[in-house]
């Protein structure tokens, strides 16, 4: 009663317990997926990896795609915690800035190709995440589009042509040469033309 009146928190050790098994879960679920497939998750082989009976997981996710949507959360809050650190030490210089903020998504992308398919493809049918998940990724889109703006950007024109170009670099990058570099090496050279399209001015060349 006196640590109540001090006002010390009481902890929820329930809810705490419940938080790291749904924890459990989704790295479960994200080991499986990257071994057998986004499609090829079930919730048998979730519910064995981490040592439950199948019906057990519902007491933890209504269903298969709860998982999911809870997988699509978690990997766009990491993406935006990794933009939301490095937005205050872009470049002055709006090419180099521009080639930063490409690179940072294209990188996390090629990291994983399973967490890229969730994050940005329709590869499973009747998926569609909650509002609570998809906000992070509202909040990465946003976050983009004013960096961009101040770069230069104008419109939703220039930002679906920036998004086709660097998604198009990925796709390519993943389906072709998974691992290697073929197409990581057009980016700079893609964003340079991105650029002259946007009207900035080139970097002043050193003299010799």
């Amino acid at each position: 009663m006196l640590l109540i009146m001090l006002g010390t928190p009481i902890r929820d050790r329930q809810a705490e317990r419940r938080e790291a098994t749904r924890a459990e879960i989704i790295a479960a679920a994200w080991a499986i997926a990257e071994h057998k497939g986004l499609a090829g998750l079930t919730l048998r082989d979730v519910a064995l990896a981490v040592g439950m009976q199948a019906p057990s997981l519902y007491s933890y996710f209504e269903s298969k795609n709860a998982i999911y949507d809870a997988m699509f959360g978690q990997a766009w809050t990491e993406y935006l915690d990794i933009v939301t650190a490095a937005e205050p030490t872009l470049p002055k210089d709006p090419r180099a800035a521009l080639k930063v903020v490409a690179h940072t998504f294209f990188d996390f992308a090629i990291a994983n190709t399973t967490r890229h398919q969730l994050m940005n493809e329709r590869t499973i049918p009747g998926f569609v995440p909650s509002p609570e998940s998809y906000a992070p990724a509202v909040a990465v889109v946003e976050l983009a589009r004013r960096d961009l703006a101040r770069i230069g950007m104008s419109g939703d024109a220039d930002f679906d042509l920036y998004i086709a170009l660097v998604g198009g670099l990925i796709n390519a990058q993943q389906a072709n040469e998974p691992g290697g570099d073929r197409w990581a090496r057009l980016l700079d050279v893609a964003i340079d033309m991105f650029a002259d399209h946007l009207g900035l001015a080139a970097p002043k060349k050193r003299a010799r």
